[in-house]
């Protein structure tokens, strides 16, 4: 019993240091044409107004959505907050929320007879209402803040790979570099996107966003002359976030580009 709580203690503290650690984000709400968009923004190491700072847009899978300006922050969000990085490389990271009932890029999906996912990426057309409010935020964030434009950064996993991959469309000359994580993108898109430094994650027994997915766009890229990494993790499911937020070079690469 004393060892049952012991355990329970340790656990319970393990998530109040979590949630401590989390709190360094501020809370924020964006309202765009009378729709709220929370984000939660890490300040720079030290800041000073005075200096610009690099900025890096982080974006959240499906299972994050909501309003509660808390969720977005379950997987990543502890990797910016590594005191090592925040001396060497002090910016502005953001962790906007996508609305439960919306996403972040414009794809279709279905089941197939075999019952895996099946999903029809646009080329295009109309963004979703959560991807035109994370613009209008982004553009008023870099007009009123002290931002390094030669340094903004995005990535994201799963629904938010999908976004990465749609925002950097939809704005090509913003991104120095990109980095999704089990997402995927139309592959007709990879010519607007070329001029983009890009690190592709993705688990090779993904049964929710198949691998193939991103092994086409990176092919497409790699046609286009694009400069791309892949990382393609055996035996891994879903969940190659864990592995992609683990590696040791992906801040030093983002941080690189300009």
């Amino acid at each position: 019993m004393k060892t049952f709580t012991t355990l329970l203690l340790t656990f319970s503290f393990g998530i109040l240091v979590f949630s401590q650690d989390l709190a360094t984000y501020e809370k924020k709400v964006f309202n765009h044409k009378g729709q709220n968009m929370p984000y939660r923004l890490l300040l720079p190491k030290n800041f000073d107004a005075s200096q610009s700072y690099p900025l890096i847009l982080v974006l959240h899978g499906a299972g994050e959505r909501g309003n509660d300006n808390e969720a977005q922050l379950v997987h990543g969000a502890t990797l910016f907050l590594n005191e090592t990085y925040r001396e060497k490389y002090p910016a502005f990271v953001m962790f906007p929320q996508c609305p439960a009932e919306d996403f972040w890029s414009n794809v279709q999906f279905k089941t197939n007879t075999d019952g895996q996912r099946v999903f029809e990426f646009q080329n295009g057309g109309k963004p979703t209402q959560a991807m035109e409010n994370l613009q209008a935020l982004l553009k008023d964030f870099i007009k009123n803040n002290p931002v390094k434009e030669n340094q903004i950064y995005v990535g994201g996993l799963s629904m938010g790979g999908m976004g990465t991959f749609e925002i950097v469309h939809r704005n090509p000359d913003l991104f120095a570099a990109a980095f999704p994580i089990c997402g995927g993108a139309n592959p007709e898109t990879a010519a607007k996107i070329k001029n983009v430094d890009w690190w592709v994650f993705h688990g090779g027994d993904d049964e929710v966003v198949p691998v193939a997915y991103s092994q086409k766009m990176v092919a497409a890229l790699n046609a286009q002359g694009a400069r791309v990494k892949f990382s393609y993790y055996h035996g891994v499911n879903h969940n190659s976030w864990d592995n992609a937020f683990a590696e040791k070079d992906l801040l030093p690469w983002l941080f690189s580009h300009k």
